[in-house]
């Protein structure tokens, strides 16, 4: 378990400092500049344009703008944001709660819903099952934006049942107003994992074992608890993992469309501004988030099936 720890971490260092030359390579390449906000569009003369990028470093080359930027986070510094004059840690910190709870409420509903509706399809096949996925299949087709959109326009303004914008003055109200965000971020998620729910499950109802434990009179409840559920947790636990990490991506477009404040929404509004700290921050913590939700999953493997060992590889 520690080799396997020391491994990831490593790994996660790697991964990190791979995905931050790739995204501060990828700002300067894109059309813009930071000072265009900085000066707000105005004419400026020479020599005052002169010292704000003096400044702010800009006029410094791209190797040793990133050089210090990569000195300050190994000290714990992020550094400070070019359009807020403020430090990168404390404006992250800010809004890293709103996007939190969004996709950890998302997260629920997809684990919920989607193994709910996958599990009852996969173990009762019938009308009601096949509708169930029916409509998951359909609601998977379904762009986030668009869902965002309709619920919006149906829960939100008709019936005027949830918030339409903004996300709450804390506690229970902010999780009144992610209640709409969440279900939008989550829809697709919960048909994917769903249909591969109920492909598993499946596949291991007809499997050898499955079958001889049942002509031998075993309950049938125990016979699904012990060898169907937990085999098919396998495959739906990795596919599910990796949903929820899709999670914080997908969270953009939702704070967007809702306005949340969140991560997502100042990631795009720092894009556009060339806010180069802020984006290279909010990126690295998207990474680290997907590298530590995948190590937790494997972690997992070994509660589910004893005989996957961390760390060894395969004989």
């Amino acid at each position: 378990m520690l080799r396997f720890v020391a491994t990831r971490i490593v790994g996660l260092v790697v991964t990190l400092f791979i995905a931050s030359l790739v995204v501060f390579g990828a700002l300067y390449a894109a059309p813009g500049s930071p000072l265009t906000y900085l000066t707000h569009g105005r004419t400026m003369s020479p020599e005052a344009i002169a010292s704000i990028k003096a400044e702010y470093h800009l006029d410094d080359p791209v190797w040793q703008q990133y050089l210090r930027w990569l000195g300050g986070v190994a000290h714990g510094d992020f550094g400070t944001s070019v359009i807020y004059n403020q430090p990168v840690a404390s404006l992250v910190g800010s809004r890293a709660f709103a996007t939190t709870l969004l996709v950890l409420m998302a997260a629920a509903i997809v684990l919920v819903l989607g193994l709910a509706i996958g599990t009852l399809a996969g173990l009762r096949p019938g009308w009601l099952s096949r509708s169930a996925m029916a409509g998951a299949t359909a609601v998977m087709a379904v762009p986030t934006f668009v869902g965002a959109v309709v619920l919006i326009i149906v829960f939100a303004v008709d019936l005027e049942w949830f918030p339409v914008f903004g996300s709450g003055r804390g506690g229970l109200d902010e999780v009144y107003h992610m209640v709409l965000p969440s279900i939008a971020l989550a829809l697709a998620s919960v048909a994917f994992v769903a249909r591969l729910a109920q492909t598993a499950i499946r596949q291991e109802l007809s499997a050898d074992h499955v079958q001889t434990a049942i002509s031998r009179g075993l309950p049938h409840g125990a016979v699904v608890r012990r060898h169907v559920m937990r085999n098919a947790a396998m495959p739906v636990l990795t596919v599910a993992g990796l949903t929820i990490a899709g999670l914080i991506a997908g969270s953009v477009v939702v704070e967007q469309v809702f306005q949340l404040g969140g991560l997502g929404q100042f990631l795009v509004s720092s894009v556009q501004q060339k806010d180069f700290p802020v984006v290279q921050a909010i990126c690295l913590m998207y990474v680290a988030a997907f590298i530590v939700l995948n190590t937790l999953i494997d972690i997992a493997y070994t509660l589910l099936d004893p005989r996957v060992s961390i760390g060894k590889k395969d004989s």
